[in-house]
């Protein structure tokens, strides 16, 4: 905090391993894991991090979003394989070849497209092909006409037809009968493309959901995303199958302290309404930083150990909260957005409930001007501060 007493993320690296180590023990054996880190790492910060899980045999390699996400890994210095999830146009081509960058290929004009730039170039490439069944979203259905098609696909000179998969849509449920139902059409399209003689030598569906609750989905890769940072993907996956260690703090500090009398509004809008005398404390953070605005008179914060109600509306770069209940609060102190302190911690889980937001969300939304510190052993190893050095 010395450095960035404004506000600052500090991302536990231990943390992160311990998540590998546990879906490493949990997954089925032989299966490896496809760690997610798209979205910068669901804002944790994806180079970091991959640094981290390139020397795992466990993990397989990355899989992000964008080319931009994996060329971004490359050029800091990953090896493993990337698979780009989402769509890759033509013109990023060039940027793939020889980087052991995966594209998802989604449809037989895609393929085509790619298939020529590969030949005209006098090179090949490995590709992972998507099968919709059910999240309706990119790929190919699971229909004989598209099994088809992908053994043409997988036919052509200069694509490598590496990977086969499908994602789920309602993993994170407690009725699992939407994801046994995708991974029997998965099933199915593998069987029809059998029957053209083809075997795709890696297959994978499982999300984080699936990961915890469905092993018979485990295949040959499990794709880790929300579960590698420590969260949930939802409330109804069964906890008790596995140990997880959020990996994100949010932490910021007291700047202004100030007595009210009672009757004085707080915050724009005056949605807040000070019952007697209080103590207001003002904090550096706003939804600027990607803190939720819904958390306007809901949320809390922690103060030496306490709770500290958010008081008005949040800011773009400031909030307020109440600690007339904390006497020892001072101008200067740590305050807890994210993590724990004492006895009492707020989850990103617990964020989303209160501002009607998703967990994954609030992640991918902690904004550029909060620093992610990374710790190992409990010490600051690096910082990642984009608007320093």
């Amino acid at each position: 905090m010395n450095l960035y007493r404004r506000a600052v993320a500090e991302i536990d690296l231990d943390a992160i391993l311990y998540n590998v180590g546990q879906m490493g023990r949990h997954i089925a054996a032989g299966a490896k894991i496809m760690a997610v880190i798209k979205a910068d790492g669901y804002g944790h910060g994806a180079v970091p991090i991959g640094k981290e899980l390139e020397p795992l045999g466990i993990v397989w390699g990355y899989a992000v979003a964008t080319a931009e996400e994996a060329w971004i890994l490359r050029r800091n210095g990953l090896e493993k394989p990337i698979l780009v999830l989402g769509a890759v146009f033509p013109e990023q081509y060039q940027g793939l070849v020889g980087q052991e960058i995966r594209p998802t290929i989604y449809s037989l004009q895609q393929a085509e497209g790619l298939e020529e730039f590969l030949s005209r170039q006098g090179t090949s490439l490995p590709v992972h092909v998507k099968i919709d069944t059910g999240l309706s979203r990119l790929g190919f259905q699971a229909t004989e006409k598209a099994a088809g098609e992908v053994a043409q696909i997988a036919g052509m000179g200069h694509i490598i037809v590496e990977g086969l998969f499908t994602h789920f849509a309602k993993s994170d449920a407690k009725d699992k009968s939407m994801a046994i139902s995708q991974m029997e059409r998965f099933g199915a399209m593998q069987k029809m493309l059998a029957g053209y003689g083809i075997s795709i030598p890696i297959a994978h569906c499982s999300n984080s959901a699936a990961i915890i609750d469905m092993p018979e989905a485990h295949m040959d890769l499990v794709r880790a995303g929300i579960s590698l940072y420590g969260m949930w993907p939802s409330s109804e996956v069964q906890k008790e199958n596995i140990s997880l260690r959020p990996a994100l703090s949010l932490k910021s500090c007291i700047v202004f302290l100030k007595e009210l009398e009672q009757g004085r509004a707080v915050s724009y809008g005056a949605t807040y309404e000070t019952s007697g005398n209080q103590r207001i404390a003002t904090i550096p953070v706003g939804y600027g930083d990607g803190y939720p605005r819904s958390l306007s008179n809901r949320g809390y914060v922690l103060v030496h150990g306490r709770r500290a109600p958010i008081c008005g509306r949040i800011c773009m770069d400031q909030f307020m909260v109440d600690v007339t209940d904390i006497p020892e609060a001072a101008e200067g102190d740590i305050v807890t957005l994210v993590g724990t302190d004492g006895a009492e911690t707020i989850t990103m889980e617990g964020i989303g409930e209160l501002s009607g937001r998703f967990n994954y969300e609030f992640a991918c939304d902690l904004g550029k001007r909060i620093p992610r510190v990374y710790k190992k052993g409990g010490e600051a190893v690096q910082a990642k501060d984009y608007f320093g050095e």
